[in-house]
C-alpha cells in the first residue's frame, strides 16, 4: 500500500508526479494514468475556510490511496485535481470499475463540526504503451480526456485512446435524488455575510445552497448542481432558490433588517425569457423590492458578447436588480469586454485574496481590481477573506467590502439574524477588536 500522507505537501505535486509518470512508463510496457477532479470544491473553501478545506482533500488524498493498494505513482495536478498512474494493461471496463469504486467508497461522508461533504468526481482516464510514448501528449491526453468528463451531461467519466474518442453513459441515480430533495423540502439556504471592511458591519449576504439529506445530514449540493446542470433541471433549482430568497427577505424585513441578498444565477437562467418576469412576481408576491436582491454571475457569463445575455442583464439592472461579477480575476478576464458591461460590483476571486502574503503579484491584482472599480463607479469586494492581516492589507489597498471565514461561514437563516441583529462578527470573538 502507498504510504498516506499527513499533510499535502508531502504528497508530489504536478511536475513530481509528471516525472514520475516518465520514469513509470520507461520500465513498463503498458499503463493507465487516471486524473481525479473533485466537483465543485470551492464551496467546501467558500464556506469553511482554505484551512479546513485542505484538510477534507488530504482525507480524499489518503482514501483514494488507501483504496487503491497497488503500485500506483500518486500526485496532486492541482489545486483539487488528484493523479494515478496504474501500471499494466487496462481495459475500459477495468477502468469504468475502478471509477465506480470510487464513487462507491466516497458514499460515505466527511464531517467537519456539523457539516458533511460527499466527494463527488470527474475522472478521466488514458491508456498508452512504452512504444512511440510521448509524454507531454500523454499527460495533454489525460487532461482531454478529464475535460470531456467535465463537460458531458450524462457521465463524469472518460476513456481516451491516444487515438480514439470520449465513451459516454451514466446512471440517473442523481436525477432522482434532486427530484426528491426538490420535493421533500430537502434544500436549504445558508448565508454567508458580506461585511463592511471599515466598521465590520454585516451589509448583505451571499445564498448558499445546503442538501439535508435524509441519512448523511448536511451536505454541500455540488453533486445535485451538477445533476441539475446535466438533465436540464437548472432552472427548476434556480427558481427554488430564488423564491426561497424573498421568503428569507420576508423573514428579515420582519425583524428589522433591510440588506441585500445575492443569488448566484446560471448561464441557463440569463437564456430564459421567465426569468425577468419570474422575479416581478416574486417582488410582488413576497413585497420586496428588487432593489434588495443582487445576482451574481461568473466572469465568464459576465462578458458574454451574447445579445440575449446583455438584454437580460440590462432589462435586470432598469429593475434596480445590482448585478456583481463573481470570481473575478480567475479567467482571462477581456477589458474591452468590462469597459462595456454594466454592473455593480466586481468580486475578487479567493485565490487572489488567500495567497496575498505569497507573492506580490497577488497584491498587484487586487490594486488593479480595485482601480477598475474606481472606474466604473462600482463596489469592490474581496473573497476568502481568512486572517487579520489579509483584512489589513485590504483596507491598505481601499477595498470596501469582504467575505469569508474570518467573518463567518455561511449558516442557516435564524443564526445569519442574529449576527445581522447583534452585529456580531466572529461570535463575538476578541478577535473583532483586533481587526479593529
Amino acid at each position: 500500500m502507498s504510504r498516506l500522507h499527513q499533510s499535502l505537501a508531502t504528497i508530489p505535486n504536478r511536475y513530481a508526479f509528471i516525472d514520475a509518470i516518465d520514469q513509470r512508463a520507461r520500465r513498463h510496457s503498458e499503463f493507465s494514468l487516471m486524473l481525479v477532479d473533485v466537483v465543485r470544491f470551492s464551496d467546501v473553501t467558500t464556506s469553511l475556510g482554505i484551512t479546513v478545506g485542505d484538510r477534507f482533500l488530504l482525507e480524499i488524498a489518503n482514501r483514494i490511496l488507501a483504496l487503491f493498494d497497488e503500485d500506483i505513482e500518486f500526485g496532486r495536478i492541482s489545486g483539487d485535481v488528484f493523479g494515478l498512474m496504474f501500471p499494466g494493461k487496462a481495459s475500459r471496463y477495468l477502468m469504468q470499475y475502478r471509477f465506480e469504486r470510487l464513487v462507491e467508497h466516497f458514499k460515505t461522508p466527511m464531517n467537519y463540526r456539523n457539516h458533511a461533504f460527499i466527494a463527488d468526481f470527474n475522472v478521466g482516464v488514458v491508456s498508452g504503451c512504452r512504444s512511440n510514448f510521448n509524454l507531454t501528449a500523454f499527460v495533454s491526453r489525460a487532461e482531454a480526456a478529464l475535460k470531456h468528463a467535465k463537460e458531458n451531461k450524462y457521465e463524469n467519466f472518460s476513456v481516451l485512446g491516444m487515438t480514439e474518442k470520449a465513451d459516454t453513459g451514466r446512471s440517473l441515480a442523481l436525477k432522482a435524488d434532486l427530484k426528491r430533495a426538490l420535493s421533500h423540502n430537502e434544500l436549504e439556504l445558508y448565508f454567508q455575510p458580506k461585511v463592511n471592511l471599515s466598521t465590520l458591519e454585516i451589509i448583505g449576504a451571499e445564498c448558499l445552497l445546503r442538501w439535508n439529506h435524509p441519512l448523511d445530514g448536511l451536505l454541500f449540493p455540488g453533486p445535485l448542481i451538477e445533476a441539475a446542470e446535466s438533465y436540464n433541471m437548472m432552472n427548476e433549482l434556480a427558481y427554488w432558490t430564488f423564491e426561497q430568497a424573498f421568503r428569507s427577505q420576508s423573514l428579515l424585513k420582519a425583524q428589522g433588517i433591510n440588506i441585500v441578498l445575492s443569488v448566484n444565477i446560471s448561464p441557463t437562467q440569463l437564456y430564459d425569457s421567465r426569468l425577468v418576469p419570474t422575479l416581478e412576481m416574486l417582488s410582488q408576491s413576497y413585497d420586496i423590492a428588487l432593489s434588495n436582491i443582487e445576482l451574481e454571475l461568473t466572469e465568464d457569463v459576465a462578458l458574454s458578447n451574447s445579445l440575449m445575455v446583455r438584454r437580460q442583464l440590462s432589462q435586470l439592472r432598469a429593475l434596480g436588480i445590482d448585478i456583481s461579477v463573481d470570481d473575478f480575476g480567475k479567467g482571462y478576464s477581456n477589458l474591452a469586454y468590462i469597459r462595456e458591461l454594466e454592473f455593480n460590483c466586481l468580486k475578487i476571486d479567493k485565490t487572489f485574496v488567500m495567497s496575498l502574503s505569497d507573492n506580490p503579484v497577488n497584491r498587484a491584482i487586487i490594486e488593479a481590481a480595485k482601480i477598475i472599480g474606481n472606474a466604473k463607479g462600482c463596489k469592490v469586494l474581496a473573497e476568502g477573506v481568512e486572517t487579520v492581516e489579509q483584512l489589513h492589507v485590504l483596507r491598505e489597498v481601499g477595498v470596501e467590502l469582504g467575505q469569508g471565514f474570518l467573518f463567518s461561514p455561511a449558516v442557516p437563516l435564524q443564526e445569519f439574524v442574529r449576527l445581522a441583529s447583534e452585529d456580531i462578527i466572529v461570535g463575538g470573538s476578541p478577535m473583532r477588536h483586533a481587526m479593529r
